[in-house]
């Protein structure tokens, strides 16, 4: 049992749904990132995505990529990402930490020693985006056998025929991308999302968390209730990126997750 599985095993016996935000990791610098990374949980904030940085990030639409951008022209690197991990754990033993990224970073240094390194700072589980699950003795299944969670993508156009394929070695949580296309794109809709969850529903045991498109309470209460949960990112990323301070950035995000905690 990881983090990740014993949030979501609380949040069932208490009947709600679960609240995920993303942040990246160094954005606008260390201690501003820092700062709101540790007021995540007091905001209602069950999972924490960290973004780890790097300079080609496929998924992601601009406000993803320039917060990318930032953290790298602030010297954010694999190692200060890890620190920034530690740091947080020095005083949040509990919230799971899912770090978010690409595969470059990770082969650059060494699956191994990265899986160990990773373990140690107090990271839960991966979410590498440029992996597919034909790859999985490249990381995925390492991850596993390492403790960590390795929570994989599932889209609109992942089929009946992709999806065993998809939830084979995934564990934590499915990752639900509503919309075709890139971080921030467009606005999830609750009545296409939830015959989606719907139908992998049928196919695994584990939770299925719905990102992208989801930028309001609203929103995030109506995708949560057909779903075990949301995600917020690019909404939470942009308030960053217009430079609003810590506190007024976990504002933002305690209203996203009271709706989410509503549903």
């Amino acid at each position: 049992m990881t983090r990740i599985d014993d949030t979501f095993a609380r949040l069932k016996r208490d009947g709600k749904k679960a609240f995920v935000s993303y942040i990246m990791a160094g954005d606008p610098n260390i201690a501003t990132a820092l700062a709101v990374m540790k007021g995540l949980p007091a905001a209602g904030v069950d999972i924490i995505e960290l973004g780890l940085p790097f300079t080609d990030p496929m998924a992601d639409g601009p406000t993803i990529q320039l917060a990318g951008q930032r953290a790298l022209e602030g010297g954010m690197t694999v190692d200060a990402t890890l620190q920034m991990v530690r740091d947080f754990r020095a005083g949040d033993k509990t919230t799971p930490i899912v770090l978010m990224g690409y595969y470059n970073p990770i082969y650059s240094r060494g699956v191994d020693l990265f899986l160990s390194q990773a373990k140690d700072a107090g990271i839960d589980g991966l979410i590498v985006v440029d992996l597919p699950p034909e790859e999985d003795s490249e990381l995925c299944i390492p991850a596993q056998a390492a403790g960590l969670n390795f929570i994989r993508l599932a889209t609109p156009t992942t089929d009946a025929k992709r999806l065993p394929k998809v939830l084979e070695n995934t564990s934590g949580f499915v990752y639900y991308v509503s919309v075709t296309g890139i971080t921030g794109a467009a606005a999830a809709q609750a009545t296409d999302v939830g015959p989606e969850v719907a139908r992998i529903k049928r196919s695994t045991d584990l939770p299925v968390i719905v990102g992208f498109g989801i930028n309001t309470p609203e929103a995030s209460r109506a995708i949560a209730s057909v779903a075990d949960g949301c995600v917020v990112g690019s909404a939470i990323v942009k308030e960053i990126g217009l430079g609003k301070s810590a506190e007024q950035v976990l504002a933002f995000v305690a209203s996203l997750a009271a709706g989410a905690h509503s549903a």
